[in-house]
């Protein structure tokens, strides 16, 4: 540790929510600056309040399942506003008193870094902000990610937050830590070249159970639900070449096998990205599972990328089909057309994948939605030999139909976020069931 430069504490929040579970989530932003703060000698902490892997819990591999799990959790009242689910609600992750504790162990911080994922779990910020405020009130606290992004106001007023910055911090953090710390440091990188940017610090995790891997940001499509185009409008690629090194480098040090493709678009432009990427994989001989779980773009698949992937070592295949009333989508997405659907499945069938590996998110809960044409759309997947995968809409500020969201749903979305939560269907114009979503889950199953 160098006594001479500032403390810079990271911190992960907690989810606060009806259900939770991690499927390969890791907050790959907050741990870009976590190393970029480091390359450029701050002392540098770091504390996860989703880690499954804590010292105090019950020790579990983190190899299994291909690096999921479920999350420790501790049940809390539902929000105000929600006396209308009937179900449990809970905070995910470490206990509270772990969590002070290991604020306790750490150096005193001269700035804190806390970021935020889902907008509606925005009480778990609240509560992470609070016990470091109260644990080192002279500490600043600052606020980034995606909830302070797309709802910067309610962060203003009720994060707890000292200073909420939206966008993308990469570019600016060496500024940021300049301006609140004092310490100015010349970049050791070019913050408008990808390439040049340090790993992600998943090193001061206790363990690496998977590592994500972001080839590429933003995306060109903007459908009508997605949030993408607002929150990374600026499409920006990687080379092929230090994509591979970095999964070499996880791999080779510190034995990582399951990696994650966290891409909004992996297979765009896929003859000068995806495939090189792909082709250097497979030459590099190493054994290793990647997964999808942000989708690939149906139209994108083809029998090249198809059979690059399978000799890839792709386990886990995602495409983000959506619905397929292939009639009526234009008014959310543009993205697939039944031919284009088809003709992907087959590619994939015949590049070797099976049912098991490749799913289909089928979006359940938009505005004017219909049981019946959910049914329709997981017999269609169905009936092309792949697994449909339910995927609740969740209302997004800053999206083309955040409007007719807040017009259709029964709670006042611009309220609070946390009526944006797609577990309770906010948008759908019955009565709220759990039934219902039980209902979907086995027709999708059997």
């Amino acid at each position: 540790m160098n006594q001479d430069t500032p403390n810079i504490l990271l911190v992960n929040p907690w989810i606060c929510d009806f259900a939770a579970y991690d499927f390969w989530a890791k907050p790959l932003g907050l741990l870009t600056l976590a190393s970029i703060l480091r390359l450029h000698g701050y002392n540098v902490y770091y504390i996860d309040c989703l880690d499954r892997f804590h010292q105090k819990a019950v020790k579990t591999d983190p190899h299994a399942r291909c690096g999921r799990g479920p999350y420790l959790k501790t049940s809390i009242p539902r929000p105000d506003g929600l006396e209308d689910i009937h179900r449990n609600y809970s905070r995910y992750g470490i206990r509270e008193e772990w969590f002070r504790d290991d604020l306790l162990f750490i150096p005193k911080p001269d700035l804190v870094l806390v970021t935020s994922i889902m907008t509606y779990w925005h009480q778990g910020v609240r509560h992470a902000v609070d016990i470091i405020k109260e644990t080192y009130p002279n500490a600043l606290v600052v606020l980034g990610g995606i909830y302070a992004t797309l709802c910067r106001d309610h962060a203003e007023l009720h994060s707890g937050a000292d200073k909420v910055i939206t966008g993308q911090a990469d570019q600016n953090i060496l500024k940021l830590a300049g301006k609140f710390t004092g310490f100015a440091v010349s970049p050791k990188y070019n913050p408008d070249n990808t390439d040049s940017y340090p790993y992600p610090a998943f090193d001061l995790q206790r363990k690496i159970s998977c590592i994500p891997v972001l080839t590429s940001t933003g995306c060109p499509f903007s459908c009508a639900y997605c949030a993408s185009h607002f929150l990374n409008p600026k499409r920006a690629l990687r080379s092929p070449e230090s994509v591979v090194e970095e999964i070499r480098c996880w791999h080779e040090k510190y034995g990582v096998i399951d990696f994650v493709f966290y891409d909004d678009a992996l297979l765009v432009n896929a003859e000068k990205h995806a495939v090189p990427i792909l082709e250097k994989i497979i030459q590099t001989g190493m054994n290793l599972r990647f997964h999808t779980p942000n989708a690939v773009h149906v139209q994108y698949v083809s029998n090249q990328t198809a059979e690059l992937m399978y000799k890839a070592g792709f386990k886990t295949l995602r495409l983000g089909l959506e619905t397929a009333a292939f009639q009526k989508r234009k008014d959310f997405d543009k993205k697939v057309t039944e031919d284009e659907f088809m003709k992907a499945v087959a590619c994939l069938k015949n590049a070797g994948f099976n049912k098991d590996q490749v799913g289909a998110y089928l979006l359940s809960g938009l505005p004017g939605q219909t049981i019946s044409s959910i049914e329709d759309s997981i017999k269609t997947v169905k009936q092309n030999n792949i697994t449909p995968v339910i995927a609740y809409y969740s209302p997004i500020p800053h999206t083309a139909m955040w409007e007719k969201a807040v017009a259709s749903s029964r709670y006042e979305l611009e309220s609070d976020p946390v009526f944006s939560n797609n577990s309770i269907l906010p948008c759908q114009n019955e009565p709220f069931s759990w039934e219902k979503i039980s209902y979907l889950k086995n027709l999708a199953a059997a």
